[in-house]
């Protein structure tokens, strides 16, 4: 399978001057991935993790404060490659929607509140292919029929609909154009589980009808659990984990997405759920060697000086661990 997107390196810092003091904020820092033509790539980590930096990143819709200080992202499409953060603005704007789209957080700040839903269809539409009211709204029409969203949906106002309605035609209105790649930013937050597993349900038909790829981005293991094919886990702005999502679930190794896992929910009644101990660093002054050492409970000397390397577990699953590196060191002298 081929990949659409290959990020190398990537460093992208929120760079601020006050009254003369400069403040760096390391979000993303030194990540590399590679996602695959029609699969659903899922982001997780914490809050101010960097999850949302990276989105930023990836979609080429970073502004200052925020600078990309290294690396780079190229998009693959049909063959043909592009550098997406040294390419015009221009050109990057021809792609958004048609080519590329962004499923963005807050369905309510998203929709125009005096625009009727059918109103908002059409000026989008519009915007990117030129077409009558009429064409447009018979486009818009067979695309919510072929979703199963209902048509009345259309003579609606964004406030008459409920969250879960609300939510569910802003990924259609993202979608209409069928682009390639898609960006879901926290696509089911603030949304009850019964709710949430439509908006779950329909993505991935979207994403099945046209083999698009999704790059899934929330804070929620279950989502993805649901959802995504593979993930990577971020803490402090670096990777520390990479794998298919059922490896991930069924046999994480970073000390840091074994929490993450044994946090989420059980119907098994015996089994304790463990919280993370501590709090995330400060990013504008991250601790030496492993981000995850002052909340670790296996930290060793090391941990607090030298930063790990990522490693491969396995193909397909790497983590950055200075436990998994003796491990994998102990084999090959084995």
């Amino acid at each position: 399978m081929n990949n659409i997107i290959e990020a190398d390196n990537l460093k992208a810092y929120y760079i601020t001057n006050a009254y003369g003091v400069e403040r760096t904020v390391k979000a993303v820092d030194d990540i590399s991935i590679k996602i695959k033509e029609g699969e659903i790539y899922g982001i997780a980590g914490e809050s101010g993790c960097g999850k949302s930096t990276l989105l930023k990143v990836l979609l080429g819709a970073h502004k200052p404060p925020l600078t990309v200080v290294e690396g780079s992202v190229k998009y693959l499409f049909a063959g043909k490659e592009m550098a997406s953060l040294t390419t015009t603005s221009n050109t990057l704007n021809q792609l958004n929607w048609s080519e590329v789209s962004y499923i963005p957080q807050g369905s309510m700040h998203v929709l125009n509140p005096v625009r009727r839903i059918a109103d908002t269809f059409h000026d989008f539409i519009s915007a990117h292919r030129p077409m009558s009211k009429h064409e447009s709204r018979e486009m818009t029409r067979n695309y919510l029929r072929d979703l199963g969203l209902p048509e009345t949906v259309l003579r609606a106002y964004p406030h008459q609909l409920s969250g879960g309605m609300r939510q569910r035609v802003t990924i259609a209105l993202a979608t209409i154009l069928w682009p390639k790649l898609i960006f879901a930013d926290e696509p089911t937050t603030a949304l009850d589980v019964v709710v949430q597993r439509g908006v779950i349900q329909l993505l991935r038909q979207i994403q099945q009808k046209e083999g698009s790829t999704v790059v899934l981005i929330t804070h929620d293991l279950g989502v993805h659990a649901n959802l995504a094919d593979r993930i990577i886990i971020l803490y402090a702005g670096k990777i520390v984990e990479e794998a298919d999502t059922r490896t991930i679930l069924k046999n994480p190794r970073h000390p840091y997405t074994q929490y993450l896992i044994n946090s989420l929910p059980s119907l098994d009644e015996k089994k304790e759920r463990h919280s993370i101990p501590g709090r995330p660093p400060a990013l504008d002054n991250p601790p030496d060697g492993c981000r995850f050492h002052t909340r670790c409970p296996y930290v060793m000397d090391r941990c607090r000086t030298v930063d790990p390397q990522m490693i491969y577990l396995q193909p397909g699953h790497r983590a950055a661990c200075h436990l998994l590196t003796e491990e994998a060191n102990h084999v090959a002298t084995a």
